[in-house]
């Protein structure tokens, strides 16, 4: 497996499990609102989902390579997390 095949692997399962948080993201936010600072409690959880696969599959690419993504490998990650956008907003906004 490539690092490529890895990545995706990695970002597919963070998503994954981000995905089943949703419901209680949404509770939270909703209850914590006024704290948070928040109008919209489902923007607030989709940047939230779209934070963690972002967040993880640098760190992975961090870890890996042991040094800060390169703009290409930003892209690369990027382009991944948003093939993943409609897994991520359905449930949200169902």
């Amino acid at each position: 497996m490539n690092i490529d095949e890895h990545l995706e692997q990695i970002i597919e399962q963070t998503i994954q499990g981000a995905v089943t948080t949703i419901p209680t993201h949404l509770e939270e936010v909703e209850q914590n609102k006024e704290t948070l600072k928040v109008n919209d409690p489902k923007e607030f959880v989709y940047g939230l989902i779209m934070g963690m696969g972002l967040g993880i599959a640098s760190a992975l690419i961090t870890t890996i390579t042991n040094q800060i993504p390169t703009i290409e490998e930003q892209i690369k990650v990027r382009d991944m997390i948003y093939k993943k956008i409609p897994l991520i907003r359905e449930p949200i906004y169902k």
